[in-house]
């Protein structure tokens, strides 16, 4: 397997100082109409306001330790999220940053960026071509690259959010995740090994993973809709596919409605701003694109904030 449940462990422990361990919220059965328990892991209360921070950090750290840190600093493409934890792990380990985004990457997701210190250019229209001109401003400047999800140490980073998950929730029969590129549940889905139940929801106008498994292997796919800018992927990552065949139990797609229905609920009911691809896992709960067995108790990340609030509590 190209990430082991032995290198998510170290990863935890070398980003602990670094991250937070966000915290879970508990919904019994029946609370939004559900017939079984749920539990959401908070991911959106981390630092820079999603899980990226955590696969960001390993990434770095790793290098550092290896000595092959590029004195150049770190360069990375991102549709918003990983940008801003890679500028956010930047500055927090004193180096330098530029971060390469689509010209039509939200507002909110922009300012999140600059407000960390990293220098940001917009380049291209998708977050293909970003990845494009970030490599070739790489080859100039010899910053050390740091994919948003095809990367072995990001992998393991992000395998953390399962890793605490299971342990404070060891209860749970089911993990729902938002996929883009599948770094996030390529991770997951090591440290879980089948012991739970993975489970990725994705929008229908970004179905990158539900597409690949469908076809035995990383195809290109759609990209469009409210959370493409979070998850849209245009291919997932060729590290993370071997993980997800194995281990991904289903891939379910949820409308543009269910998931602005889901942000509106996390605000109504918990005070929660969630950008759509935070909220999109909880959308498959309530819109039943899931609907798990008898005795289930699902375990929902809420995995990113980085919204305009006015988009949600408006």
């Amino acid at each position: 397997m190209t990430v082991t449940r032995a290198e998510i462990a170290a990863a935890a422990a070398r980003i602990a100082p670094h991250v937070r361990r966000t915290p879970l919220l508990a919904v019994p059965a029946g609370e939004l109409g559900q017939e079984f328990p749920i539990v959401l892991k908070l991911e959106l209360l981390q630092h820079a306001g999603s899980f990226k921070p955590r696969g960001a950090f390993n990434r770095i750290l790793v290098a550092r330790e290896a000595g092959t840190l590029a004195a150049a600093g770190v360069i990375a493409a991102s549709g918003g999220n990983h940008g801003a934890a890679v500028a956010y792990a930047a500055r927090a380990l004193g180096l330098a940053a530029e971060v390469f985004v689509p010209q039509h990457t939200p507002a909110a997701k922009v300012a999140r960026i600059e407000s960390f210190g990293a220098r940001l250019v917009r380049g291209g229209e998708t977050y293909v071509e970003a990845l494009a001109a970030s490599r070739a401003r790489q080859a100039e400047t010899g910053a050390m690259e740091v994919h948003a999800f095809d990367h072995a140490d990001v992998l393991a980073g992000q395998g953390t959010v399962a890793r605490e998950f299971l342990a404070d929730a060891p209860g749970l029969t089911h993990l729902l995740v938002a996929t883009g590129g599948g770094g996030l549940i390529g991770g997951m889905a090591a440290w879980a090994m089948g012991s739970v139940q993975v489970v990725s929801v994705e929008p229908t106008g970004c179905p990158g993973l539900h597409d690949a498994l469908a076809a035995g292997a990383p195809v290109p796919s759609p990209v469009g809709g409210v959370a493409a800018d979070a998850l849209g992927a245009r291919q997932v990552g060729g590290l993370m596919f071997p993980i997800a065949q194995r281990f991904v139990a289903q891939a379910v797609l949820v409308a543009d409605d269910d998931i602005r229905a889901a942000q509106k609920l996390l605000w109504d009911r918990f005070r929660l701003v969630a950008e759509p691809g935070g909220a999109t896992a909880l959308a498959a709960v309530l819109a039943g694109a899931f609907v798990p067995p008898h005795g289930a108790c699902v375990g929902v990340l809420v995995c990113g904030s980085n919204t305009d609030p006015s988009s949600v509590v408006g």
